[in-house]
């Protein structure tokens, strides 16, 4: 079964022009987008047998891409 990635602009459709402005306009959220989304690349890659991550990787790459979302939609949240 092939599981499809989540990219921020898909989590978080109601964000998508604020996301693009954001990436433009602010290093730090632009830094957190690239790392998001490479994170999200990653466990898309491990959860469809493209490569292989042993189980506890995995989960810690989820982690990760759940916290920099948690961080993204902050920032998203607060921007004026």
């Amino acid at each position: 079964m092939q599981v499809e990635h989540h990219p921020l602009a898909v989590e978080f459709p109601e964000f998508k022009d604020k996301i693009h402005t954001m990436k433009l306009q602010n290093a730090h959220f632009a830094k957190l987008f690239s790392e998001y989304d490479e994170a999200d690349k990653a466990v898309n890659r491990a959860e469809n047998d493209v490569e292989h991550l042993a189980d506890e990787a995995l989960e810690n790459l989820k982690k990760v891409r759940i916290s920099l979302k948690d961080q993204l939609f902050h920032l998203l949240q607060t921007a004026s």
